[in-house]
């Protein structure tokens, strides 16, 4: 098996085994929820050929949470989340839950989702010392956190405070603009503009441990853009773009969410000629 295989393999186990060992450490009864195997979608069954036994334990169903946290509006788009993983299903046939968990940001249960998601747009109170390093075991133990700013104002509202919140998370380390030869940007679509409701920046920011990434921060309100209203139809506009902004916001929702299950592999296999032709569609 090569390296690049059993990195892409391993990277399940870490994180259920950390999710695990985490939430013992906080005293979580009977410990945490395994995440259900499922199926691989066709093109990684064939770029990645496996035995029975890795078979049982490859890639989960993806469910993410979205954090709930006091004051501010944790959730300013219900219907984001459920149409996000709706087109990750349908693009990539990854196996998604139907929407996401709301979970406390204070509560242990975020060892059970490997994949956070924060948003926002006003200030809110910042959590207590319990939630801090919750958040810090969930995201070194190799866990992955999406934060979706709804305003995008540089320093202030919901963007400052939950930067200030990731100071505290991370002291010794801080947000810098992800450069394009980034896996994030080539892990399924080769991204080449960030969408989202508003085109606030073209950088996504992130916090790096080791060689992973495990928070990433949008300023483009990507909520906006992927929310449905009552009738299945967009709730929000996206502007300047218009539905081509839309569409990129929905590729990079794509990119995070492989990205936050696989990690740097593709790093590692961008030359390979079937993964560029997968990543140039679109």
């Amino acid at each position: 098996m090569s390296m690049s295989h059993k990195s892409f393999l391993s990277r399940r186990a870490f994180i259920a085994r950390t999710a695990i060992a985490a939430a013992a450490l906080l005293g979580l009864p009977g410990g945490v929820r395994a995440q259900s195997p499922s199926p691989l979608s066709e093109w990684q069954k064939n770029l990645f050929p496996r035995s029975s036994e890795e078979e049982k334990t490859l890639l989960p169903d993806f469910t993410p949470a979205q954090l709930r946290y006091s004051g501010g509006r944790w959730r300013e788009y219900s219907t984001a989340m459920a149409s996000f993983l709706d087109e990750v299903r349908k693009r990539t046939s990854i196996e998604t839950a139907g929407d996401a968990q709301a979970v406390d940001i204070s509560s242990p249960e975020i060892f059970e989702y490997p994949f956070l998601y924060m948003s926002g747009r006003y200030e809110f109170e910042m959590p207590g010392a319990k939630a801090i390093e919750n958040l810090r075991r969930h995201l070194t133990y190799g866990g992955f956190l999406l934060i979706d700013d709804g305003l995008g104002l540089e320093g202030e509202a919901f963007g400052g405070t939950v930067k200030e919140l990731m100071r505290l998370v991370f002291p010794r380390t801080s947000f810098e603009a992800l450069q394009r030869e980034h896996a994030v940007f080539k892990s399924y679509y080769l991204i080449r503009s960030i969408g989202g409701r508003q085109a606030v920046s073209q950088d996504l920011q992130g916090i790096h441990v080791g060689m992973f990434t495990p928070v990433i921060f949008c300023r483009n309100d990507l909520g906006g853009a992927w929310a449905r209203g009552p009738g299945g139809g967009w709730l929000e506009e996206c502007t300047p773009g218009g539905e081509s902004q839309r569409l990129a916001a929905f590729q990079l929702a794509v990119n995070i969410s492989l990205y936050a299950m696989t990690g740097n592999y593709k790093q590692d296999l961008i030359h390979h000629p079937f993964i560029q032709r997968r990543l140039n569609q679109g």
